[in-house]
């Protein structure tokens, strides 16, 4: 499977602009071929955690713009978007923290054909106050395309690696970030603990530029099972990038080396 990586910088609080901005970005030809395009957390506003400037509502134009995108190169995209959801105020049983939030950040996993899945981050960034207008997801979600099964996370997500554990149920993580550039480290060193853990691939996607609190600057790459970078986007610039997701070499790299089958039995509770 060929997979688009892109890195972009991402204007703030504008989807119109974004979106647009994007288009040209995978018009330029980079990304011809790619059976699926994969873009940063919160793509179409930049990262908020006090959303009311920049959250989208339903029907998301972000979700309509990337049904049009996956039909337009008969390919799947995935991303996520600030999103408020009407008449769902209120803390779900078991997620304190969360003070009413009618917010989630939803990771969406369309189709060539429109259909779409969707994660909503579990883990919220309680340092950057996420949790306070930000509903936390409860469901761990795996999906299914061209044979090749990615688990969803977005950015906060990385530092939880029982949740992310693969217990022989998914081929790749896809992970989509708005990571800060002060905690660069963290992400390149996670996100290649997490692939060499699970035996998997890992699709990191990080954006550049800068928002009203952080700076960033990438990080964006395709690392594979032992911890290798396959593809890595330049640090600081914008980038369109491509790889493969092998499963044959998966396939190969767990029948010499059986790692999952020696790992331990995490009961996750949402």
């Amino acid at each position: 499977m060929k997979i688009c990586l892109i890195q972009p910088d991402i204007a703030w609080g504008d989807p119109q602009a974004n979106c647009e901005h994007l288009d040209r970005l995978i018009g330029a030809g980079a990304a011809d071929g790619a059976d699926l395009y994969v873009l940063p957390e919160m793509f179409t506003t930049g990262f908020a955690t006090l959303p009311d400037a920049v959250v989208e509502h339903e029907p998301s134009a972000g979700l309509a713009w990337m049904q049009r995108k996956a039909a337009q190169h008969h390919a799947a995209i995935a991303g996520s978007i600030a999103l408020e959801i009407p008449g769902q105020a209120g803390n779900d049983e078991g997620q304190a923290g969360n003070h009413g939030a009618t917010c989630v950040n939803r990771f969406y996993f369309v189709r060539p054909d429109g259909s779409y899945v969707q994660y909503d981050k579990r883990h919220l960034f309680g340092y950057g106050g996420e949790g306070e207008r930000f509903r936390a997801g409860g469901e761990r979600v795996v999906v299914k395309y061209l044979g090749v099964r990615f688990l969803l996370a977005v950015c906060y997500d990385l530092r939880f690696p029982v949740w992310l554990r693969n217990r022989d149920d998914y081929d790749a993580i896809l992970l989509v970030a708005s990571w800060p550039d002060v905690r660069r480290f963290a992400w390149d060193t996670l996100s290649r603990a997490r692939a060499i853990e699970n035996a998997c691939y890992v699709a990191a996607v990080n954006r550049i530029g800068e928002d009203p609190a952080c700076k960033y600057n990438g990080g964006t790459a395709l690392i594979g099972p032992y911890g290798e970078t396959l593809v890595q986007a330049e640090d600081g610039r914008e980038g369109v990038l491509s790889g493969e997701i092998d499963l044959g070499h998966l396939v190969s790299y767990h029948q010499k080396f059986p790692v999952l089958q020696d790992a331990d039995d995490f009961d996750l509770k949402p």
